[in-house]
């Protein structure tokens, strides 16, 4: 599966009463859809995930999934801390025609990650490498802060034919040289994928939907009734694709240095403030894909400040509220987390300022 461009991490909408509100979830993915973003990430980081109870996901995953473009790669958060529990829900999304499954580290092999002896390492290879080895989805794994996957884990795990990319959400100063280690050290991972012809991502629903309409055509003896051979051209694919060979696929996931890790190696971006603003954090990908590198660094500013009040000060009630203030649903957060104060939505809405649409 190609990886690059825009990935929105969605956040996931509750009501007041702690619900979860499936109708403004439908809403915010099928907006989403209409901005140059190449996927949305369900339950991803940023969407509360740990809050959901299994049913919830698989109701998120669905109406997520029936809701959004054909045309958008979409990657669902399916983390567990048991290899069966995470591969049922592999399995109930590959149903659902995603196109990846986001795993991270599971919290009980999380403490000390950076530091892990070799019995620990060893367990933490067999998690990802098992549920790699059975998904029937491709895998993107997931570093964050405070389950960050071991460097060298990553490279190792880079090499599993299923495990296609790595979402990397490290805020520390240090994420860009991660990311240009693994790269350097996967040098030799090289995979065929589908794209379209103008090299675009080929996605599990934009198949399904070429099958059918192949499927829904009527042949001439049938539509004439004739019982002599009538010569019929073969029948044209409804969706034409190419291949394109792709290394180890980095997203880079922090909003303040998203521009240094494109310049790292990564291929695309996923940060938690484009669920706020995905045209402006698309704007930095699209200034740093056209090599206008000064244009790029001036669309990144202006987003600094805003995003880290957003992402890493206030938590996910601030970046719902961000969301709010653009005509995305955010709502309130789920228990524990708390909403924000009277002070905090203003300083939220004086950093939003320039970034309103």
């Amino acid at each position: 599966m190609l990886l690059e461009g825009l990935h929105i991490p969605l956040t996931t909408p509750f009501h007041p009463d702690g619900r979860l509100n499936l109708p403004k979830l439908a809403a915010n993915v099928a907006r989403y859809s209409k901005t140059p973003a190449a996927g949305l990430i369900v339950l991803g980081p940023s969407g509360e995930p740990t809050l959901l109870s299994d049913d919830e996901t698989r109701e998120a995953l669905r109406v997520a999934a029936e809701a959004a473009a054909p045309e958008k790669v979409l990657t669902a958060g399916i983390s567990r801390n048991s290899v069966s529990a995470t591969l049922d829900l592999a399995d109930f999304a590959a149903e659902l025609n995603y196109d990846a499954a986001l795993i991270g580290l599971p919290s009980i092999l999380a403490s000390n990650a950076n530091a892990v002896g070799e019995h620990r390492l060893r367990e933490l290879l067999t998690y990802f490498q098992t549920i790699a080895d059975r998904s029937p989805l491709p895998i993107v794994l997931l570093s964050v802060n405070h389950r960050s996957i071991p460097t060298e884990a990553a490279i190792e795990l880079a090499a599993h034919p299923n495990v296609t990319g790595l979402l990397n959400v490290d805020r520390s100063e240090s994420y860009p040289a991660a990311i240009g280690k693994i790269l350097a050290r996967t040098t030799s991972v090289k995979r065929d994928v589908p794209v379209t012809s103008i090299f675009g991502a080929v996605t599990a629903r934009m198949k399904m939907a070429a099958d059918r309409t192949v499927s829904n055509l009527v042949s001439a003896i049938t539509l004439t009734g004739a019982t002599t051979a009538i010569a019929e051209p073969p029948s044209q694919p409804a969706l034409r694709t190419r291949t394109k060979s792709v290394g180890f696929q980095i997203l880079a996931g922090h909003t303040p240095e998203m521009l240094n890790g494109l310049r790292a190696g990564a291929v695309g971006i996923a940060p938690a403030f484009a669920a706020c603003v995905p045209q402006a954090c698309y704007e930095v990908f699209a200034a740093w894909k056209d090599d206008d590198q000064a244009l790029a660094e001036e669309k990144q500013a202006r987003l600094r400040e805003a995003a880290h009040l957003a992402e890493e000060t206030l938590g996910p009630a601030s970046l719902k509220f961000a969301c709010d203030l653009n005509g995305y649903f955010g709502g309130l957060p789920r228990l524990p987390h708390l909403p924000l104060t009277g002070a905090q939505r203003a300083e939220v809405e004086l950093r939003m300022k320039e970034l309103r649409n």
